[in-house]
């Protein structure tokens, strides 16, 4: 029972968030309470995610590749391509917060200037992308 329970609530907790962006559409208003339905949507799937690994609902593994021997090295692999991903990803945000707008503005004072501005953007996406990138090789390899 608990295992078809457990992951029905996830995906109710899920959908929670989208309740108020609908009524938002359908009575023409806007949403007064979007961060509280975001907020309980985000703590009930961390209680979900800390739950079911705790009750044995969900197993990360088979029983067969749990009894394999990992090393240090692996488990380095792992921290070192997460932070990989994390930081380049918060640095990407950085500079996509700080060059879209800038972007934006120039291009409401001149509108040829949108391929310039587009290429800044693009390039603080890409910082990003290449912690993913690094991220990948480091566990592949």
């Amino acid at each position: 029972m608990l295992i078809f329970v457990l992951p029905l609530i996830a995906v109710v907790l899920l959908m929670l968030p989208l309740i108020p962006v609908y009524r938002g559409v359908k009575t023409g208003k806007q949403a007064k309470h979007r961060i509280i339905f975001n907020l309980c949507a985000f703590f009930g799937i961390i209680a979900l995610g800390t739950i079911l690994p705790l009750s044995g609902a969900v197993s990360a593994a088979p029983a067969e590749a749990a009894a394999a021997v990992t090393s240090v090295g692996d488990g380095l692999k792992a921290v070192a391509a997460a932070l990989a991903v994390g930081v380049s990803g918060i640095g990407g945000g950085i500079a996509v917060a700080s060059s879209a707008s800038s972007a934006i503005g120039a291009c409401s004072e001149d509108p040829k200037s949108f391929g310039k501005s587009l290429i800044f953007v693009a390039l603080g996406e890409g910082v990003a992308l290449y912690g993913f990138i690094v991220a990948l090789l480091l566990i592949l390899l």
